[in-house]
């Protein structure tokens, strides 16, 4: 039910966006780890004392003294959330919405491929995608932190902060996926593909400061990504079946309405 070719094209046409994330990815990595002390754990906790409620907003907490914790707060607080996100709207939006705009859509349809088919190719590509980009920054923790700080990070627990992470923008990939089938210009695509991830995370960020705000985690996705649970034990599985669910649902209305409504081409 996909094509190969234009898998292989797709993917060899990300490899630049891939690379300019990986690189960006890299150099926070580096820095937060390497802000590490075993002895004294970061300078997160003196920078939150300093500034509470920005720090709280923007999803960091204290660090401890453990690596873990610190590349929770340094990384997983927003650098892993809003980075990632940023690739996957620029990619969602040119999978679908990108070739009717160029007027490319006319070729795709004019091989033996039906929509159907093209439309779960360029969501498998952006699946895939967005997999070796959560997987880059699991192993770039996983060695700086073995060069830096040998046997200090608890890999375990870091695993699991990616699984959750992965499966949250893959839902937030379904809202940019759905947009991009829906619309006939990258313009529209990009109006709902980025509102909406954006509009969840200043969501979450207005609910990190707690109060009466605090209820407002219930309006995004960016609340089933909690890396205090998952540091503390508890099981990750439920986030992950509902932001799997939400992703289905997202793919598949997206790719049932591309193939039976009418295209500009």
């Amino acid at each position: 039910m996909f094509s190969l070719a234009l898998f292989k094209r797709e993917m060899k046409a990300n490899i630049t966006l891939l690379t300019i994330f990986i690189y960006l990815l890299t150099m926070y990595i580096v820095l937060i780890v390497y802000m590490f002390n075993p002895g004294s754990g970061t300078g997160w906790d003196d920078i939150i004392k300093l500034l509470p409620a920005v720090m709280k907003a923007a999803g960091f907490t204290a660090a401890g003294n453990t690596l873990i914790g610190a590349v929770a707060t340094g990384l997983y607080g927003m650098i892993v959330l809003m980075i990632p996100m940023v690739f996957t709207i620029i990619l969602g939006n040119k999978l679908v919405a990108g070739y009717v705009d160029r007027g490319s859509m006319a070729c795709l349809l004019a091989t033996p491929n039906k929509r159907v088919t093209i439309a779960l190719t360029q969501a498998l590509s952006l699946w895939v995608s967005i997999a070796i980009l959560i997987t880059y920054i699991t192993a770039a923790i996983i060695v700086s932190s073995a060069i830096m700080h040998p046997g200090l990070l608890d890999i375990g627990k870091l695993v699991q902060m990616n699984i959750v992470l992965y499966f949250l923008h893959i839902a937030l990939s379904g809202i940019c996926f759905f947009a991009s089938c829906i619309s006939n210009d990258t313009k529209r695509s990009f109006t709902i593909g980025a509102g909406i991830p954006v509009a969840f995370f200043l969501i979450q960020m207005l609910a990190n400061m707690g109060g009466k705000l605090e209820n407002l985690k219930y309006f995004t996705l960016f609340t089933l990504f909690n890396t205090t649970d998952i540091m503390a034990g508890n099981s990750i599985v439920s986030p992950v079946l509902i932001l799997l669910a939400v992703a289905i649902v997202l793919y598949g209305l997206g790719i049932f309405i591309f193939s039976k409504r009418d295209l500009p081409i």
